[in-house]
């Protein structure tokens, strides 16, 4: 399970200025962005034209970790600050602690699919704050903890403590796209917007309190991860104490797919001079065009959103080439990507 540092949640419901939520906001978006690359590597590890139903809710669950993020983002411009994305302290060294994770709390590394790596880390990742036991399921007793969800929550009520109904912060650094829907990303102008930003947040990443389903009616992150795990898609079923079981159509799945990452692959693995190392810096110099893209988009030119999602075409097309490349001097094994600042 994944623990925040309840110092964090201390840090926010003791603030006693807007600005003293800065740093813990940031924090929240350093947080969103680091389950991406995890996330990414397992699925770029799969095959192309294989494991369809493993690739589609790894890209939706991707996908929503960008919303949460610029929502994020949106809530600290809204507040007055300025989010920090392209310096090499943004970006996590895997494998390794996620941010606002204690010492002792889960590891997280960049490897190949595996059904035992979303049960072991993408699930404690996104674990809620009171798992529902859903029909057929038996989750372990839950340890006394702070998650992600309380962390938003008390930001929340800072926010309805101290900020006036109108956000102090300039209304042209926020970001909104097609990309995503209206009532999913808007800008947040005022207590009340960042109130329902931060619930789109908590719900998709945890559910409700009693549903494993958000208001839309999607499966939160951690339920369409145990799709995964238990092989069987999570459908409506009356029976059901939520209203839902894992008792749909198998989701099947053949690790002869996945292509044999090395795990946590380093840019300093490979021969000075090699094709592969070629590719690995291609990757790596995507990867910082896309989070200097971003911090450029948060930090007053909102326009450049689109522009910089393009960037993720670039970074999967060099992903998916690394991942089908023999690994030099390791045999059995093919290149992961590393997702290394590297300007």
């Amino acid at each position: 399970m994944l623990k925040i540092d309840s110092t964090y949640i201390h840090k926010a419901l003791s603030a006693n200025s807007l600005s003293e939520l800065y740093p813990l906001v940031q924090r929240a978006i350093e947080l969103e962005h680091s389950t991406i690359p995890p996330y990414l590597t397992a699925m770029f590890s799969l095959k192309p034209g294989t494991s369809q139903a493993q690739r589609q809710i790894i890209h939706s669950i991707v996908i929503e970790e960008m919303l949460h993020m610029t929502i994020a983002a949106n809530i600290l411009n809204a507040l007055g600050g300025s989010p920090a994305i392209d310096n090499s302290r943004f970006v996590p060294e895997y494998p390794g602690p996620l941010p606002m994770g204690i010492g002792h709390g889960l590891i997280v590394g960049l490897e190949k699919y595996s059904v035992q790596l979303v049960k072991d880390v993408f699930m404690e990742i996104e674990e809620p704050e009171h798992p529902l036991d859903i029909k057929k399921l038996s989750l372990a007793a839950m340890p006394a903890f702070s998650t992600i969800g309380q962390f938003y929550l008390a930001v929340q009520h800072k926010i309805d403590e101290l900020a006036p109904d109108e956000l102090p912060g300039d209304k042209n650094r926020q970001v909104t796209s097609p990309f995503f829907g209206a009532d999913e990303l808007f800008p947040i102008y005022t207590k009340q917007n960042a109130h329902d930003a931060i619930n789109i947040i908590i719900e998709q990443g945890e559910g409700t309190s009693s549903s494993p389903l958000d208001e839309e009616g999607e499966a939160a992150h951690y339920y369409r991860f145990q799709e995964l795990y238990l092989g069987r898609e999570l459908v409506k079923d009356e029976s059901a104490q939520y209203g839902v079981s894992y008792t749909g159509p198998a989701i099947p799945f053949d690790p002869n797919d996945v292509y044999p990452l090395f795990p946590n692959t380093k840019t300093a693995m490979l021969p000075s001079g090699s094709e592969e190392l070629k590719q690995m810096n291609e990757f790596n110099a995507s990867y910082y065009s896309l989070l200097a893209g971003l911090h450029h988009t948060f930090n007053g030119h909102p326009e450049m959103l689109n522009n910089t999602i393009g960037v993720m075409y670039d970074l999967k097309l060099t992903a998916q080439k690394l991942c089908a490349t023999p690994f030099p001097g390791k045999d059995g094994y093919t290149i992961g990507p590393s997702f290394e600042f590297v300007v």
